[in-house]
């Protein structure tokens, strides 16, 4: 929605992309709560359990199903994760394809842009991702050149928003640590308060409990 030229943060046309799974049901139930108009992607939208929504099937393996539904006016945000190589740059290709707005994406904290920062520790990354490192980095910085943010998040737990969560650019990043967690529910939620209100546009942000 534009009020004089300018985008409102009330009213937002978001795009979740991988709404069924954990973080992706979060944002898509923190945006109808925020008031947004939101249409929840997954390739079985009958897992999508967020009510008033627009639920959608969509593939990213599959680019035309995912620019039937992206336009110009939209922001997407993208809760995508998998355990197979080349999906996230797939979903990366395919979303900024389609020409949204913006794009607010996840990444994992000690990668690509991040890894520096996060020192010696993010190499343990490399014993549980493997070669999913470089496909998470390849669709990071598919993003980063759209003008979108990628935050770059911890180990994720089930827990509750964090009532003091906040979002810091690399320049104020932790280090690294596994046993440091951040909950899904605050991802989402600091997800969509850079939607609103954009701090990071093509650069990588850190979600934050406290």
């Amino acid at each position: 929605m534009l009020i004089g030229g300018v985008p409102s943060v009330f009213g937002m046309n978001l795009i979740v992309l991988a709404a069924s799974g954990r973080t992706g049901l979060a944002l898509a139930r923190k945006a109808v709560e925020r008031g947004h108009t939101v249409t929840a992607i997954a390739r079985d939208p009958s897992r999508i359990t967020v009510e008033h929504v627009r639920k959608v099937a969509g593939d990213v393996t599959d680019p035309a199903s995912i620019a039937a539904v992206v336009d110009e006016d939209s922001v997407v945000l993208s809760g995508l994760g998998t355990e197979v190589a080349g999906v996230l740059l797939d979903g990366a290709k395919a979303v900024v394809a389609a020409g949204p707005r913006r794009i607010i994406w996840l990444g994992a904290y000690g990668t690509g842009a991040s890894a520096e920062v996060a020192g010696e520790g993010a190499r343990v990354l490399w014993t549980f991702m493997g070669d999913r490192i470089p496909d998470k980095v390849a669709a990071d910085n598919a993003v980063l050149s759209a003008g979108g943010t990628v935050f770059h998040a911890g180990v994720l737990s089930d827990d509750p928003e964090s009532p003091t969560r906040r979002t810091v650019g690399l320049d104020a990043a932790p280090p690294f640590d596994l046993t440091a967690v951040v909950s899904r529910e605050t991802v989402a939620a600091l997800m969509l308060d850079e939607a609103e209100k954009p701090r990071f546009p093509g650069a990588v942000a850190l979600p934050l409990p406290g």
